[in-house]
């Protein structure tokens, strides 16, 4: 399938210069989302995950289904704020500032192997801060999962000690 024909290039958004990759009418196309969540499971199994960790918000989007297609469990990584339960965060840098992530202590038993999932591979700094939870909780990353990445933007060898995988590749 051409998952690539179904993601929409807006120019200068949310700012000017830059492209924006649209995902939506991958998402409105019932086949097309279907058949990139078989691409995902098909990675994710060579690494045999214990759950799948979603980072909010595109990554819960693929990472829930996916989750249930492979009858894992499915743990959110959180913007500050959404968690209630006790948790630890980290906060990482941006281009344009600085975030934090959040997640429940109890999200992963000690050991457990998470495969991480997002929509988008940029710089790599949102992933990365989302491993280091992983393996804050005691858990270890089996690998990353991305619907695209944008490869000019080096996101890939921020992670390069751990399996990364891209349906989409942008160069």
């Amino acid at each position: 399938m051409d998952f690539r024909s179904l993601v929409r290039d807006i120019p200068d958004f949310p700012v000017p210069g830059i492209l924006f990759r649209d995902i939506t009418p991958l998402l409105g196309n019932g086949r097309a989302f279907g058949a990139i969540i078989d691409v995902l499971a098909q990675d994710a199994k060579q690494y045999a995950p214990d759950a799948i960790v979603g980072i909010e918000s595109r990554g819960f989007i693929f990472g829930a289904p996916l989750a249930d297609r492979l009858g894992l469990p499915f743990v959110p990584v959180r913007k500050p704020g959404k968690l209630p339960a006790a948790r630890m965060s980290v906060e990482y840098s941006l281009e344009y500032g600085e975030n934090r992530l959040d997640i429940h202590e109890d999200a992963l038993p000690r050991g457990g192997r998470a495969y991480i999932v997002d929509d988008l591979l940029a710089t790599g700094g949102t992933a990365l801060a989302t491993a280091k939870l992983v393996e804050m909780i005691g858990g270890t990353v089996a690998g990353f999962g991305f619907v695209i990445e944008l490869a000019a933007l080096h996101g890939r060898p921020r992670l390069a000690a751990y399996p990364t995988f891209a349906v989409i590749e942008y160069h």
